[in-house]
């Protein structure tokens, strides 16, 4: 940054002089290389709390460059770590320009657009999760692309973080003065919000036909979750007033029990309205809740006053799947792009997206060559090695959803995202 860019380069020169003093056999000065570098401050760059009863947005200080690797922190963990009162105040001050549901690393974001924005900064260049270009977390990086542009980007690197390894995004913009752009290391002509270059299918739309039909799913909050032998026994435990535990205990589904083998998990759910005194008539659920969740959730602030209910219980889905033998789930977070049936009463994690949907036509356009190239954009293909069979009943399948959208047979992959995108913009948006 600007104010000690100066002091670096005079570092640089010392170690240097220095160097050749030694080689040479010259005596080497004992004063300190570097004075007070009193332009460096240590502080909350994100929420100034100085007077704890009034937070205020801090001000960053004028800089030709802002380069930085800021904490990543998702949403929901948000609470967990810096306390209620800190979410809170961040949201009140952020919350016309940051969705509540952004990771902490958009905040850093947001600083440096508008720093340069107001024309006390040139560039920022800082490191962000991956997962800064889907979804809320990506609001950011569309009002970096209002107020300015992406001017370099490496949308999906391996990173490792604590031992672990992670996925990252380099995402470097300005005011738009820059007219050289380069995407993973290629040069560009635009890199769109979701760090992809040419056709940007971010402009695309909720329309307004497929409301009430995809639905994140269920958001426990704690753990209600038990194993299926637990359940099993449980089921088998009368309650006082004859209440059958069966109301109240679900098979439960995740993203692992999809992409992997299933685990035979199951739910205690009290639905998304039941009082605390009809739920306590369900004695064994409600006494492992109280016991296990309530508690996570006092200690977190979440749902605390409804303890025994999920955090997010999705009316909405469970009203569409109501009445359906089964319906589609997928998860979201994985390479692969694949669907499957879940039955009745099989409750979907939050990592899944339910499909209100039990038709076998829905699932084959779901399964498309024109529908996973929409969904994917740049992720793997659905299956690395596909046997003779499966390939013949997937072309077959393409075949009949490209026919139904007026296409040719061998139109190629790269077309069929402008072609969607151009559909989606005619018609009516959701709101």
């Amino acid at each position: 940054i600007n104010p000690y860019a100066a002091e670096l380069a005079r570092v640089v020169i010392w170690i240097g002089e220095i160097q050749w003093l030694r080689d040479h056999g010259h005596p080497v000065p004992r004063q300190p290389i570097l004075p007070p570098l009193d332009v460096i401050e240590t502080r909350d760059a994100i929420l100034d709390r100085s007077d704890p009863t009034h937070p205020i947005e801090p001000a960053w200080p004028a800089a030709t460059f802002i380069v930085g690797n800021p904490p990543f922190l998702g949403a929901k963990l948000l609470r967990g770590y810096l306390g209620h009162d800190y979410v809170e105040a961040l949201y009140h001050i952020y919350g016309d320009r940051l969705p509540g549901m952004s990771d902490l690393v958009a905040y850093w974001f947001e600083k440096a657009r508008a720093l340069i924005a107001a024309g006390q900064a040139q560039r920022a260049g800082l490191l962000a999760t991956q997962g800064i270009r889907g979804g809320l977390g990506r609001r950011v990086l569309e009002r970096i692309c209002e107020s300015g542009a992406i001017f370099m980007a490496r949308s999906d690197d391996p990173w490792i973080l604590d031992g672990a390894a992670v996925h990252v995004s380099f995402v470097a913009f300005d005011d738009g003065s820059e007219h050289e752009r380069t995407l993973d290391g290629r040069p560009v002509t635009a890199i769109n919000p979701d760090l992809t270059a040419d056709i940007n299918l971010t402009r695309a739309h909720r329309l307004r036909e497929n409301l009430g039909i995809a639905f994140i799913g269920d958001q426990k909050s704690g753990s209600f979750d038990v194993s299926g032998a637990t359940a099993r026994d449980w089921l088998r435990r009368p309650n006082p007033d004859g209440r059958d535990n069966r109301d109240v205990l679900h098979p439960w589904v995740n993203g692992l029990d999809i992409t992997r083998r299933p685990r035979d998990m199951w739910i205690v759910d009290f639905g998304t309205s039941m009082t605390r005194e009809e739920a306590a008539l369900y004695e064994t659920p409600f006494e492992h809740v109280q016991r296990q969740v309530r508690p996570q959730r006092e200690g977190s602030g979440i749902g605390a006053t409804d303890w025994w209910l999920h955090w997010r219980a999705r009316p909405d889905m469970r009203a569409a799947l109501a009445g359906l033998d089964r319906y589609l789930a997928t998860p979201i977070l994985t390479k692969h792009r694949l669907f499957v049936w879940l039955p009745a009463g099989t409750l979907a994690d939050h990592q899944l997206v339910a499909i209100a949907r039990d038709d076998d036509y829905t699932f084959g356009v779901l399964q498309s060559r024109v529908h996973t190239t929409w969904a994917r954009r740049t992720l793997t293909n659905l299956y690395n090695q596909r046997p003779t069979w499966l390939q013949d009943a997937h072309a077959r399948l393409d075949a009949a959803v490209l026919d139904a959208y007026g296409w040719s047979a061998d139109l190629a992959d790269e077309e069929l995202p402008a072609r969607l995108l151009a559909l989606n913009l005619e018609r009516e948006p959701a709101s």
